[in-house]
């Protein structure tokens, strides 16, 4: 047996209780990892509450169908299933689990081999887990999606997250200038990091300011997409904005 925080209904943290539950056992292609570690991210609590709506496409209409939260794990193989040749039993791993049915809020959980990698000897349980699902989404907003390019003015809304900080990073590696958006308490800590300007969204609406950007990621997405176009420089007009809901 094993204990587990399972989401009984749609609600807030009351809707969560700790129970005792069967240790999952592997299936084809799944690993069974003993969770040292895992994190908290917004679709875990959009999930929890059923909101937005629309979130429930993914974990339910009425109740939910996923009863173990945890979007993303870090810790040790404790068996394999048949098919798997990717990890042995001991091996220390990490990954984003939120393709392969969640299930960080447990002392054991099974995934699919494909949602997990080898963690790099230095780095503790702790670290690694706040890696792949806050760092991926941020790749995919600037690289992949919002096809960042050297020097670039970029702009991060909802900056002072985990999407946030990695996509400041990411920006720094290609020479951009970096402006911030978030609440006023998160101003110092982004200021820490290395943005070179700090936007209190309480006090200032970015989409009505003169300054122009060439790229938007929008973590937080509470803006209407043709208020972007007010702020964009008109050579990025075409597919300037990224808006990433799940951070």
């Amino acid at each position: 047996m094993m204990k587990a925080i399972v989401l009984s209904h749609y609600g807030k943290t009351d809707s969560l209780s700790l129970v005792e539950k069967a240790i999952p056992q592997p299936k084809e292609g799944e690993v069974l990892v003993k969770v040292h570690a895992t994190s908290v991210n917004d679709f875990d609590w959009q999930i929890m509450c059923g909101k937005p709506f629309i979130t429930r496409l993914v974990s339910g209409i009425l109740k939910p169908n996923i009863d173990v939260l945890g979007t993303e794990i870090a810790g040790t193989v404790e068996s394999v299933g048949p098919g798997v040749s990717s990890f042995a039993v001991g091996d220390r791993v990490f990954g984003d689990v939120s393709d392969a049915g969640f299930g960080g809020f447990a002392e054991y959980a099974s995934v699919s081999q494909t949602a997990l990698h080898n963690m790099p000897d230095l780095m503790t349980f702790q670290q690694a887990v706040s890696l792949p699902h806050a760092s991926l989404l941020a790749w995919q907003g600037l690289v992949d999606l919002g096809n960042i390019k050297q020097g670039e003015s970029v702009l991060i809304n909802g900056a002072g997250g985990g999407v946030g900080v990695f996509a400041l990073h990411i920006a720094k590696e290609f020479g951009c200038e970096v402006t911030g958006v978030d609440h006023a308490l998160k101003l110092d800590f982004m200021k820490g990091l290395g943005f070179d300007h700090v936007i209190d969204y309480q006090k200032t609406d970015f989409t009505a300011e003169a300054t122009r950007y060439d790229l938007i990621l929008d973590v937080k997405t509470q803006h209407f997409p043709t208020r972007y176009l007010n702020v964009l420089n008109e050579a990025a007009a075409t597919s300037p904005v990224v808006a990433i809901r799940r951070a």
